[in-house]
């Protein structure tokens, strides 16, 4: 009997140690702490989530049209190919979601068409007009949307967001919350930022090059764009380079003549990271290719010697160096006037992938931790009220027994936030209402066993009997309703959204707990009252 209540009295010892270490980061008590301890603690404590520590609340859809047209561009340049590999002579022209062939043939026809079921002829006579397919575009913006939302999660894994909430809402929405984030601009950037990085071939020998302003003010490209818009090839097109006078921080943007097709793309790269110059001690990113993507590198690079390659990312040219030998290793440079965030971001969003469609912001809310602040004393006020009016009543109805079940109470609240605190979990302001439903639940099982072992002595038996049999019977009771409770707050979790699924974490973390305080902790108590002397009355 003793050696039971040992170890049981040990598992209670352990619990409670753990509870207290892995909580104390939560506490004023911490800041006191050695910084080796604060170095070597497994955690950081409980995490406040948007609605209590502030933060960024963000919601975008998915471009899926656009998605579909670079679909289509892609399509187009890749016909393009095709026909003249097999000969045939055609005019290949891409322009929102269509995709025009002229002449038409029906050796062109049968070719697209087999080569490209996923194209639907939309148009013919003087002309062939395709289209993505109905199913094709319907599985495009879907496949889009769950790209984007992979990709959004990487880039905020990089950033450094502690736990934020990212999940996909209706046909082509993202939801992003973000507690904390002290630079939301910088936060909107870097998740927003399309990152299609493309290589393309300067076109210095073109007659229209030696027509190109050789400078401009931000605000002019759209005229430079229609005053050479009939002089330029359906091969090439105007992108512009922007530059910044370090002394005087004046912006100019350079009008580049470019190939349109791109030699190499950023779906080829295997990581990118931030360097500084040893010159000047600018932060540029360095990039690194995959194996398939160096060997196209080199093979670009040493085919075009002595001409000008162009690193271009979303529209906008970085750089357009002279290539002065074949580049093998599959290694390369974005220089730019970085700062060292910005450097960092792009580096993020490199690595993280580039997204398959633009997002579009349909809200964008930020919220004051001040809100949180009162959140948080609301809480703790109703927190501290359900105790107390939990405490009083049960030693009120129960007495003795009552202060028993009130310390199974007060173990289950240090538990609970010393689990919470171990997995790291986000305590929201549903969360706080599950802690304080949790409160209210600790005694149920206690009143279910009370009632019982009331039951048992009416019958006769001595108090250690009644206590005995009291937990015995009420076992499975307890089991069962806390069983089908987990059942209710797994699918809360599995299936809920951000407050929702803190609301699960505590509701299940406080059931789980419960039965552990309840069978182990207050039948502790009974036996170490019963082991001492043999009880003629229980105070129930």
């Amino acid at each position: 009997m003793k050696k039971n209540i040992l170890w049981r009295l040990s598992l209670i010892g352990i619990t409670v140690v753990l509870a207290v270490i892995f909580f104390l980061p939560n506490t004023p008590a911490f800041r006191y702490m050695p910084d080796w301890w604060k170095k070597n603690m497994p955690n950081k404590g409980i995490v406040l989530g948007l609605d209590l520590q502030g933060g960024l609340h963000l919601v975008f859809e998915v471009e899926g049209d656009k998605a579909i047209g670079i679909t289509a561009e892609r399509y187009g340049f890749q016909l393009k190919g095709l026909l003249e590999k097999n000969k045939l002579p055609a005019d290949v022209k891409v322009s929102g979601l269509d995709i025009t062939i002229s002449p038409p043939s029906h050796d062109i026809r049968k070719v697209v068409e087999e080569n490209y079921p996923n194209l639907a002829v939309v148009e013919t006579g003087s002309k062939l007009v395709y289209r993505v397919s109905d199913t094709e575009a319907r599985r495009i913006k879907d496949t889009s949307a769950d790209q984007a939302l992979e990709t959004i999660r990487n880039r905020i894994d990089q950033f450094g967001v502690s736990e934020p909430t990212i999940h996909r809402q209706g046909e082509n929405e993202i939801v992003v919350q973000l507690p904390g984030v002290k630079d939301p601009k910088r936060a909107i950037d870097l998740i927003g930022k399309t990152a299609q990085l493309e290589f393309k071939l300067v076109d210095d020998e073109a007659k229209v090059a030696a027509e190109l302003p050789r400078s401009i003010i931000p605000g002019e490209e759209e005229s430079v764009l229609q005053q050479f818009a009939g002089k330029i090839s359906t091969d090439d097109e105007i992108l512009f380079e922007k530059r910044v006078n370090k002394e005087t921080g004046a912006v100019r943007k350079i009008p580049i003549l470019l190939k349109k097709q791109a030699s190499l793309t950023g779906d080829l790269l295997s990581d990118a990271k931030v360097s500084l110059d040893s010159r000047y001690s600018e932060p540029y990113v360095s990039i690194s290719f995959n194996d398939a993507g160096a060997k196209l590198f080199e093979e670009v690079t040493g085919a075009n010697v002595k001409k000008r390659l162009a690193i271009i990312l979303d529209g906008t040219v970085y750089s357009a160096p002279v290539i002065q030998e074949r580049i093998a290793g599959g290694n390369a440079q974005i220089t730019g006037s970085f700062s060292m965030d910005e450097a960092k971001d792009l580096s993020i969003v490199l690595r993280a992938g580039a997204l398959p469609a633009p997002l579009k912001i349909l809200q964008n809310v930020t919220v004051g931790p001040s809100l949180g602040r009162d959140s948080i004393e609301a809480g703790q006020l109703a927190g501290i009220i359900g105790t107390i009016a939990v405490i009083l009543f049960m030693i009120f109805y129960y007495r003795l027994s009552g202060f028993i079940a009130d310390f199974a109470l007060l173990l289950n609240i240090l538990l609970l936030l010393g689990a919470m605190a171990s997995l790291n979990a986000t305590l929201t302001l549903p969360g706080i209402a599950g802690i304080i439903l949790a409160i209210g639940m600790a005694v149920d099982s206690n009143v279910l066993m009370f009632e019982r072992m009331r039951d048992e002595l009416r019958a006769g038996k001595t108090p250690r009997a009644a206590v005995d049999s009291g937990y015995h019977k009420a076992f499975w009771t307890i089991f069962d309703s806390h069983v089908t409770t987990l059942i209710t707050a797994a699918v809360l979790f599995q299936f809920g959204t951000g407050p929702i699924k803190g609301f699960a974490v505590t509701l299940s973390l406080g059931v789980a707990i419960n039965l552990f305080t309840a069978l182990i902790g207050t039948k502790s108590i009974f036996d170490i009252i019963n082991s001492k002397r043999e009880l003629k009355n229980l105070s129930i």
